[in-house]
């Protein structure tokens, strides 16, 4: 028996939908605080229509378009969480006039920003070199030409890596 579309969603439906593991449903919920499923006793998750939509947006920014997670929280803060619904629900027309909107309002003054390279879990004490993620020859830590870029499927691999490892930090927290 198939749900209403208005129906509520549970982490194991919404994962299954969007062929993402739950793990990284949860991650996202730390990184995006727009993502706040409804919680039932025993912390069971349930996610309402325009959330499913709200992560739809954001697997789209970050998998298909090559976002970062900062890039995307960018994006959140300039257009709002409709931007990101709207492409998760498919509404390109919504999302270009939501980005219309932006544009023709006055912009107030960018507030002070860290670095733009920061890491997720905090200043990195050196960069890993290009050699590292297989880009480049022994000694070339230079730019990065059209040849030695990642693959997606290889970026979608490192970002699979990243989560796990941030969810075994999360853990190794709460056991401390």
């Amino acid at each position: 028996m198939d749900k209403s579309p208005d129906a509520f969603r549970t982490i194991s439906e919404v994962a299954e939908d969007l062929d993402l593991p739950q793990h990284v449903l949860r991650f996202w919920e730390t990184r995006f605080n727009h993502i706040k499923p409804m919680k039932r006793g025993g912390g069971r998750r349930y996610y309402r229509p325009q959330d499913v939509d709200l992560i739809k947006g954001i697997k789209h920014m970050l998998y298909e378009q090559g976002y970062t997670i900062k890039g995307v929280q960018k994006l959140l803060r300039e257009n709002g969480v409709g931007f990101l619904t709207a492409i998760g629900a498919g509404d390109l027309a919504a999302a270009e006039a939501i980005t219309m909107r932006k544009q023709a309002a006055p912009q107030p003054a960018p507030a002070p920003r860290g670095n733009d390279d920061e890491m997720l879990v905090g200043e990195p004490k050196a960069k890993p070199s290009r050699r590292f993620f297989g880009l480049g020859r022994q000694g070339d830590d230079g730019p990065a030409t059209g040849d030695d870029k990642l693959s997606r499927d290889n970026r979608a691999l490192l970002q699979e890596a990243l989560f796990d490892l941030l969810e075994c930090k999360r853990l190794l927290d709460q056991v401390r």
